[in-house]
């Protein structure tokens, strides 16, 4: 683990964007990825139904990660004032908030990602991984051994029994991530400064930024568009 390109290069350096890194430049430039070494990882924020056909259909494995949207709302719009140019005034939490509740948001309403990555889960399991942030925080361990055993590379006897599994969760922790300097300073993709990308990763923080009926509302309209779902926060 002392040589791990974690330790020297941010995430999203690892696990390039689609949409920010991989095509951030396209049209001028559209990457060969068959040169990539495989296994080739990606991250994106793009809804399932917009995925390319290749990717639906190929035998490519997609892991879903969302969070309460109350804590997702507040995280994203503290993130957006922090990368915002400096000529731009700030975005005010109230209008942001009534945006956010009409689903107007980059990507698309936060319930109707979900649920396209949730209804596919259910059909095709072996193709998507549906992840709660929430859940990840109660049980480290027991899904980093269920992604594991997804993307077909299951822990050993021996790793189980070793502390490799407590080794990864340590070398992948908030904590451990947000103390090195790969992540303190510099930038990445469109200059996003790699400071802005690790906050609080707690639970339950938008309690501290919106009122009881903030809250409430979007609650509701959460339970609301996911009704008869089974998913549900």
């Amino acid at each position: 683990m002392s040589s791990h390109p974690l330790l020297t290069s941010n995430p999203h350096e690892l696990v390039p964007f689609i949409e920010y890194t991989v095509y951030g430049n396209a049209p001028s430039h559209v990457p060969n990825l068959s040169n990539m070494t495989e296994p080739r990882l990606f991250g994106t924020h793009i809804p399932f139904h917009a995925l390319a056909k290749s990717i639906k259909e190929s035998n490519s494995r997609i892991i879903y990660i969302c969070r309460n949207p109350l804590d997702t709302f507040v995280s994203t719009w503290i993130f957006l004032n922090k990368i915002k140019p400096e000529h731009l005034p700030e975005f005010e939490l109230g209008e942001a908030f009534e945006k956010y509740c009409k689903g107007i948001i980059g990507f698309g309403p936060t319930w109707d990602q979900m649920l396209g990555y949730w209804k596919e889960s259910i059909a095709r399991p072996s193709k998507v991984l549906f992840l709660k942030y929430e859940d990840l925080k109660k049980d480290v361990n027991f899904h980093v051994k269920r992604i594991a055993e997804f993307l077909g590379w299951p822990f050993t006897s021996e790793e189980e029994g070793d502390g490799t599994i407590e080794s990864i969760i340590k070398l992948c922790s908030f904590e451990k991530m947000k103390e090195l300097e790969a992540n303190k300073s510099g930038t990445f993709a469109r200059n996003f400064e790699r400071k802005y990308l690790f906050r609080k990763a707690e639970m339950g923080d938008w309690v501290n930024y919106l009122s009881p009926e903030m809250g409430e509302k979007l609650s509701q309209i959460m339970e609301e568009k996911l009704s008869g779902s089974g998913l549900s926060f």
